[in-house]
């Protein structure tokens, strides 16, 4: 038993004491499976606070010779699984934390040297039987054990992608870019490894690494596969542990849903649970994670980026050409490249259906909001959503008036003058002047009700709040506006709501520009 090479279950056993643990452990079952279909590197990418180290931990529990985890996991879906014994601690494990040693290095020039020199004395410890020497490499080392035992070996790499985030010196740069050649371009050790498997934020970024990981299988936020149910917690596990701790699961998943793939919502696990633990919603990425590298890319403006992001903030889904990939992580040439990156790292979330993104939920809009208030650039935009507060309440108190003058003055942000016009500009008008209302109701586009389909519809997260349908004309009337909404019964579309709906009516009038509003209370019995 090692520190890197066959550690025992110690971390993992520590993370299964805490008072919240939901069971993931399947992801071994499905590891098991791509060992056996022979894709044996895997990258699994994912962003912050999203499990990344007790994943990590997990496996090497599983799988190290350093321990006997059958006890520990004995209580867990895995245990169940007919390849639970398959590889049930019967290989050598080596995990490395490669920021954590970037990190603690007194001197970050000789730490892959450092690295290398605590592995070959490890080595030494465990298979006695065996000659190394002090110019070993970890692949050298690796292919002596498998010469003399032709024992395999599980690579476990967190934070793979630290020292390229870091943009570290180029010296220790090129040391790492060797490190993983000598591991994942050796075909002359690949018959010694049974898995790979790295993990960081990002996915392999081609300009800086990808010649020496090309060989590996990706697992993105974008696409996961066969493992999108564990990159982090599912519908139905937050249903579950919102029902045990008396939390409010419309308003969870209003703050922590909004990553969805192959058939599965992904909220944030470290926020859920901090939302359980405390029982209180709020915002705990901010915690880890800082909005700095919001307004670095941001502030580049690609394209109109920064007015993709206003309407965006107002609950708009914006259409962008993401890659898999990322091309490069110093030279960002497009708004594809930086809404790409920020996918990766989570400020937004993408749907590959409609080709999209947006900000995926409340705890991520409230970093946009901090990043813009602190960015002069976006003074106009600080001033939209207070003025959004102020709109949005008088929606609800019935003030026609004052939420027709938000309409005209939200149109003028959100178009030009040769748009302006334009029906999708008149929804992105309703957007933006409402965009307080994120914080507290689901917003439909088209929503199919009753005969038809709603322009809009606003959908309570709290009870005793209403519900609103709202109805756009152009060149028309609030009143014929009204009336849609009642002859084709779009109320219908809510049959399982029972409480007070509002009817709102909105007339733009193409010569004037002027916005018109009526609203109506509607009350329905279920």
């Amino acid at each position: 038993m090692g520190i890197y090479l066959n550690p025992n279950n110690a971390n993992f056993r520590e993370t299964l004491s805490r008072n919240i643990y939901v069971d993931k452990t399947m992801m071994l079952a499905s590891l098991n499976t791509i060992m056996r279909s022979g894709n044996k590197y895997v990258c699994v990418s994912r962003p912050r606070r999203f499990g990344k180290t007790i994943a990590g931990n997990m496996i090497a529990a599983y799988f190290s010779k350093g321990c006997d985890s059958r006890e520990l996991f004995a209580p867990y879906k895995i245990s169940h699984d007919q390849s639970f014994e398959s590889n049930l601690n019967k290989l050598n494990v080596i995990k490395i934390d490669v920021n954590g040693e970037y990190q603690s290095s007194l001197n970050s020039e000789i730490t892959l040297k450092n690295l290398t020199k605590k592995l070959r004395l490890e080595f030494q410890n465990q298979f006695k039987s065996i000659q190394f020497d002090d110019e070993d490499s970890l692949a050298s080392c690796m292919l002596k054990v498998y010469a003399e035992k032709e024992e395999r070996f599980v690579i476990i790499l967190d934070e793979y992608d630290s020292l390229v985030r870091e943009k570290v010196q180029q010296e220790l740069f090129n040391q790492y870019m060797s490190f993983l050649n000598g591991l994942f371009k050796n075909d002359t050790l690949s018959p010694a490894i049974a898995l790979a498997y790295i993990t960081g934020i990002l996915p392999v970024v081609r300009d800086r690494v990808q010649s020496k990981l090309n060989t590996f299988w990706e697992y993105t936020i974008l696409d996961a596969g066969e493992l999108a149910e564990y990159i982090g917690f599912t519908d139905s596990e937050v249903q579950a542990l919102c029902k045990q701790y008396g939390m409010d699961y419309k308003e969870c998943k209003q703050w922590y849903d909004g990553y969805s793939q192959h058939g599965f919502e992904i909220y944030n696990p470290e926020s859920v649970v901090c939302a359980v633990q405390n029982k209180q919603i709020s915002n705990y990425w901010s915690k880890t994670s800082t909005y700095a590298v919001i307004n670095d890319y941001i502030s580049m403006n690609f394209d109109g980026t920064r007015n993709d992001v206003i309407k965006m903030m107002a609950g708009e889904n914006i259409e962008v050409n993401v890659t898999r990939y990322l091309n490069t992580m110093t030279d960002f040439t497009s708004k594809n490249d930086i809404f790409t990156y920020l996918i990766h790292v989570g400020y937004l979330a993408y749907d590959f259906e409609t080709k999209t993104c947006r900000i995926p939920n409340n705890e991520i809009r409230e970093e946009w909001k901090s990043a813009l208030a602190v960015n002069t650039d976006y003074i106009v935009t600080n001033k939209i959503i207070e003025a959004s507060k102020e709109a949005f309440t008088q929606l609800l108190a019935g003030n026609s008036a004052a939420v027709a003058k938000a309409l005209d003055e939200s149109h003028i942000h959100v178009t030009s003058n040769r748009s302006y016009n334009n029906e999708d500009a008149l929804q992105s008008a309703i957007y933006l002047a409402f965009i307080y209302a994120l914080n507290k109701y689901t917003v439909i586009r088209e929503m199919t009700t009753g005969k038809g389909f709603a322009d809009v519809v606003y959908i309570p997260v709290y009870e005793g709040d209403p519900a609103i349908i709202i109805e756009l004309k152009r060149n028309g009337s609030t009143d014929s506006a009204l009336n849609q909404i009642r002859e084709k019964k779009y109320f219908e579309s809510l049959e399982h709501y029972s409480g007070k709906l509002l009817f709102v009516g909105i007339n733009y009038d193409e010569q004037s520009k002027i916005h018109t509003c009526e609203i109506q209370e509607f009350r329905r019995n279920i």
